[in-house]
């Protein structure tokens, strides 16, 4: 039935299938004509009055006698290339030139590419789609009288973000340089680490109004060649008339739409996504913005730092070690909090227990209230502080929640102990390098503060294993979220917990990639022995 339903409500749709005279008429309107007069006027139809949109009609040749017209956007072309390359070439050089004595296997346009103009990249086009999607892109477009093609010049130039450093995740140790709006240059900067031919780059254009290049970065001879054919195939799926953020390829190409955890990670850093590559994800680079996606991901990904392999290997595994503790911490502090003094009193020391009930005996609230406001109250202030100018965010939200804790307390509202367990809450919320795993712990603690004022430690007990099957169910364009943890894998747990020496770490991630596993050839080689001490051959 569902099937019938969608099959009669394709067939009711009109715009799923045009008649044969509108398909005619479309290509028709889609290809370039031979006169210039009309392309021109065509172009005015389409674009309207608009101001930036320059259109200038020239004669060439030797005699001027050929018509020919250069259209380019004002403020996304290059204008004293368009001058110095274009203009004085078409209208003065070119003048020494007899463009009518040419072969016959040649036209004008293509004497004109191959002899005339003196620029990188030219491109003929016969299709009006093609040549609008171009001109709004920044490209210079050459049409001439009498020929039903035209020319794509590439000379684009606008106001652009110069490549400075990561606000979003940033380390001690490291590369200060980060992802810009453009991606050519953000192609460049994963080209200028890895410079292996094997690292292949294909563009997509998604958006039927916008037109946003999409760039799919991977690595050959590394990459699982499945999930790259299953990134183009989501990719391919999408039809939406605009892309303005990577966060909207997101929302169509990501695993579980209704999860806390994110399947897909995103990065404004290049060394990040050179790693990545090297393990043999694929990286989904969109023009417009400096954040660039990473498939597939993993749920111990988001608590690694590119930082761990800068430093040492005794800090990098110390600091790992500590996300976790913080992870755990900010999910189940209050929660532990509540069901303590709620249900389990008894747990407590004797001194402890006297301590907090004198705390919160002029405490109108139950636990469970009192941390829920207090939990709101910092996340209001956390949201203000992000949204606020710079110079007084920070300062503001520091001064506010030190302000409103103290004022809760000496007013008798809410006790020094739970703002005590708030701030530490919201404290280790922050060590999580990734901004992603750390919304999704802000919307669970709330889940595990409820099951706690329910049914006290049974119910967090009872959250952790339903969080865990959740979990364990989650997969990232067909690898488990949770590998190398479930399913368990002993030779992917040298960068799970702890960080191993960069010599050890032999073999890549077995499951992201089936094609070359092997990282370095010998561990032995790579870190040399220290040299024996030997005693002088004149020494008794």
């Amino acid at each position: 039935m569902r099937f019938l339903k969608k099959k009669n409500r394709k067939m009711l749709n009109p715009f799923t299938s045009l008649p044969s005279s509108q398909s005619m008429e479309s290509n028709q309107k889609d290809s370039l004509n031979t006169s210039l007069q009309q392309n021109i006027q065509t172009l005015k139809d389409t674009l309207g009055k608009s101001s930036d949109i320059i259109i200038r009609e020239i004669r060439i040749g030797k005699e001027g006698t050929i018509k020919a017209g250069i259209i380019y956007t004002d403020g996304l072309t290059d204008t004293p290339s368009l001058q110095n390359f274009i203009l004085e070439t078409l209208m003065l050089d070119i003048k020494e030139i007899d463009l009518h004595k040419k072969s016959p296997e040649q036209n004008l346009i293509s004497v004109l590419k191959d002899v005339a103009l003196t620029v990188g990249e030219i491109k003929e086009e016969t299709s009006f789609d093609a040549i609008l999607t171009s001109l709004l892109s920044g490209d210079t477009i050459i049409l001439l009288d009498g020929y039903a093609e035209g020319l794509i010049i590439s000379n684009r130039q606008w106001a652009e973000r110069g490549v400075t450093e990561p606000t979003a995740q940033t380390v001690v140790r490291g590369p200060r340089e980060g992802f810009t709006e453009n991606l050519r240059i953000n192609t460049a900067l994963i080209r200028r680490k890895i410079k292996d031919p094997q690292l292949w780059m294909e563009t997509k254009t998604i958006g039927t109004r916008t037109k946003t290049n999409i760039a799919i970065v991977y690595i050959h001879d590394i990459a699982d060649d499945k999930i790259v054919k299953e990134v183009n195939l989501r990719l391919d799926r999408i039809n939406i008339d605009g892309i303005l953020e990577s966060g909207n390829i997101e929302g169509f190409i990501q695993d579980s739409t209704y999860s806390p955890f994110s399947t897909i990670y995103n990065t404004e850093r290049p060394d990040v996504v050179a790693a990545a590559l090297l393990e043999g994800r694929i990286a989904i680079l969109v023009d417009g913005t400096p954040f660039a996606l990473l498939v597939p991901a993993l749920f111990i990904q988001f608590f690694q730092s590119p930082e761990d392999y800068y430093e040492r290997t005794v800090f990098g595994s110390l600091i790992r070690t500590l996300r976790f503790i913080a992870f755990i911490i900010s999910l189940l502090a209050p929660a532990l909090f509540i069901a303590i003094t709620t249900y389990h009193q008894s747990m407590l020391p004797p001194a402890l227990l006297l301590s907090l009930a004198a705390q919160r005996e002029g405490v109108p609230f139950p636990a469970f209230v009192e941390a829920l406001i207090m939990e709101v109250t910092f996340e209001i202030l956390r949201e203000a502080g992000i949204r606020m100018p710079r110079s007084i965010g920070t300062a503001m939200s520091i001064v506010g929640a030190f302000v409103i804790g103290t004022a809760a307390v000496e007013a008798g509202l809410i006790s020094a102990m739970m703002v005590i367990i708030v701030s530490i809450t919201a404290i280790s919320n922050f060590v999580s390098p990734s901004y992603e795993m750390a919304i999704a712990v802000r919307i669970l603690r709330f889940v595990f503060m409820a099951l706690a004022a329910s049914f006290g430690l049974f119910g967090i007990m009872v959250g952790l294993i339903a969080l865990i099957l959740h979990l364990c169910s989650l997969r990232s364009f067909g690898i488990p979220y949770m590998s190398p943890i479930a399913p368990f894998n002993t030779s992917d747990q040298k960068d799970t917990f702890i960080v191993r020496p960069i010599w050890k770490m032999i073999t890549r991630p077995h499951l992201m990639n089936q094609k070359n596993w092997i990282r370095q050839q010998d561990s032995t080689a790579a870190k040399p022995e220290p040299p024996e001490n030997k005693k002088d051959e004149g020494s008794s």
